[in-house]
């Protein structure tokens, strides 16, 4: 995937028309409620895009979030939007790149939270791409949130071919060290009524 792909997309459409667009995540925010953590915990929402996600972690009282995305238009987005509610964007990181190539900080994070994001590596050198870099980046007992199309779910997404998942399919390509916490699916709809069957899974890290 290229950042040129992305910055097509979110240039040639609102922010609120493409297929992934959410007005809130609550169930997101519960579950990350629900572990207990600090307000200082180090969180990363890996592909945010122009997601809501971070308006509610802001509200929700989480001071260290690290939004990441290749688009540099989805993030201005967000940035101009925060802005708007009085937010200061400058104690946010903003980070323009490919998650399976970024460098990140070794053990840093918390947790990681990636919606829609893991589905599009279609190739087993960028799902190992991406995961060392979620062993890499992630802290122990870190929290790893994936929310992928169900195998039931759609089979491309944005013109892009995608896998698919079972939480048993994906235990197995995340392998040793993450221990199921949670899992459930859902059904997502588009903006234009489309029906997409997701599993949102949560996992527990131990090196």
């Amino acid at each position: 995937m290229s950042n040129n792909y992305w910055e097509d997309v979110y240039q040639s459409k609102q922010v609120d028309q493409v297929s992934w667009y959410q007005q809130q995540d609550q169930k997101t925010l519960e579950l990350i409620q629900s572990q207990n953590l600090s307000p200082d915990v180090k969180i990363i929402d890996v592909g945010s895009g122009a997601s809501l996600l971070i308006d509610q972690l802001v509200e929700a009282g989480y001071k260290n979030l690290h939004v990441l995305d290749l688009s540099e238009t989805a993030l201005k987005a967000t940035r101009e939007r925060l802005s708007g509610k009085g937010v200061d964007i400058s104690q946010i990181h903003w980070q323009v790149a490919d998650i399976c190539t970024v460098v990140l900080e070794q053990q840093f994070f918390d947790l990681w939270h990636d919606r829609a994001v893991f589905h599009f590596m279609v190739t087993e050198e960028q799902q190992e791409q991406y995961l060392q870099n979620v062993r890499y980046a992630l802290k122990q007992d870190g929290i790893l949130m994936i929310s992928t199309f169900a195998e039931d779910g759609p089979t491309q997404c944005s013109g892009l071919p995608v896998e698919r998942y079972s939480v048993e399919k994906l235990a197995q390509r995340l392998g040793e060290g993450f221990q199921l916490v949670h899992h459930d699916i859902s059904i997502h709809l588009t903006p234009w009524d489309t029906k997409q069957n997701f599993i949102h899974t949560m996992w527990l890290f131990k090196r």
